[in-house]
């Protein structure tokens, strides 16, 4: 399992997060927004620059389903097949993980390391670093030492070695630009919204170098009309500090994500000034053991006016608490009875059938 920090190490500058940080929607005329506080009327999409999208309501179903990292559990993270199989499977929203390029493009990948997840190796052998990023000393193959037309020469493969590497090879390194662009085409086909939930990676880092996150996040997102508190996007960080900046920048909803720690109300209550939502692990709500008894926290953030997404929700034995004996429908279905407003799997269609919806 991969370290949860504490709540205090993901200030504006902390260490590096190898945190896997990450229901169907009703087809139907009307539906309604999970707000910070309350549910709200979805108004009507507005084109952005980039032309109409037919995403012009957003999914209302509680609790929504995220796709972490797409469908990493059965094709490699984040690449466009990954996120295609995850609305297949009845997924609400999809989630990019953001990184840059040297010419500042925004690409979907967990980490700006991508030794792991890429065959970088193999066709940049002399590409490799090392560097101090957040704290942490770390070496490999960076993101933000290739242009974009040389990451568009490297293909994704399967990061765990118990997962299958079937589709190793397969699928290019997509952009951020590109992941919009199928969550509309995919929205299009199915009849319905299909929501994204892009996360601001080592976002401090990136501004120290010169490649700044934010405004490119901003400007793709305002270029399809998605500057509002209804779109169907909500924008995740480990940082504190680029969320209080993002927040008189965007009206998009935006969600801290906090690994491990006890959460005040005042705590919550100063979230809320900057973020309308948290996303938290499940340990935070519920212990491992089966005589574990649930945290307030659902019922205290609630109380702040934050919503709370949980993360991440994966049916490997090697993930799964001891509570839910080997069943991962358990661990779903736990989730829900807690009051979460939505769920991170990486196997999004064990998300959709542990809360008996249909795909």
């Amino acid at each position: 399992m991969e370290p949860m920090p504490s709540i205090h190490s993901r200030a504006s500058v902390g260490p590096l997060s190898r945190l896997a940080g990450w229901k169907s929607a009703r087809r139907c005329t009307a539906i309604a927004l999970l707000t910070a506080t309350s549910l709200v009327s979805a108004c009507q999409h507005r084109s952005g620059s980039s032309g109409p999208t037919s995403r012009a309501m957003v999914p209302s179903a509680r609790p929504i389903v995220i796709a972490h990292r797409g469908a990493s559990g059965h094709r490699p993270e984040h690449t466009l097949a990954a996120y295609t199989l995850a609305v297949q499977m009845g997924a609400d929203y999809i989630e990019p993980d953001l990184v840059s390029t040297k010419d500042g493009v925004l690409v979907a990948r967990h980490e700006n390391e991508i030794g792991g997840t890429t065959d970088v190796a193999e066709r940049f052998p002399d590409r490799r670093r090392h560097k101090a990023i957040d704290g942490d000393t770390i070496t490999g193959w960076f993101t933000e030492d290739f242009t974009l037309t040389e990451l568009r020469t490297l293909r994704a493969k399967e990061r765990l070695p118990f997962r299958s590497h079937a589709y190793d090879g397969q699928y290019p390194v997509p952009t951020f630009e590109e992941v919009l662009a199928l969550a509309d085409s995919l929205g299009r086909a199915r009849g319905r919204v299909v929501g994204v939930y892009p996360e601001t990676k080592h976002p401090t880092y990136f501004r120290s170098i010169g490649l700044p996150l934010e405004p490119a996040l901003l400007r793709a997102l305002t270029a399809r009309g998605f500057d509002r508190p209804d779109a169907p996007v909500f924008i995740q960080s480990f940082e504190d500090g680029n969320l209080r900046a993002l927040r008189p920048q965007t009206r998009v909803p935006l969600i801290y994500l906090i690994g491990a720690g006890t959460l005040s109300p005042d705590k919550l209550r100063d979230i809320a000034t900057f973020a309308n939502g948290i996303g938290v692990h499940q340990r935070m709500l519920v212990g491992a053991d089966s005589s574990a008894t649930p945290t307030p926290l659902v019922r205290d953030a609630h109380a702040a006016g934050l919503q709370v997404h949980v993360w991440t929700l994966r049916s490997e034995p090697v993930f799964l608490a001891k509570r839910y004996g080997g069943d991962p429908l358990a661990e779903v279905r736990e989730m829900q009875r807690l009051g979460v407003d939505g769920i991170f799997g990486d196997f999004p269609d064990i998300v959709v059938k542990g809360l008996s919806r249909a795909p």
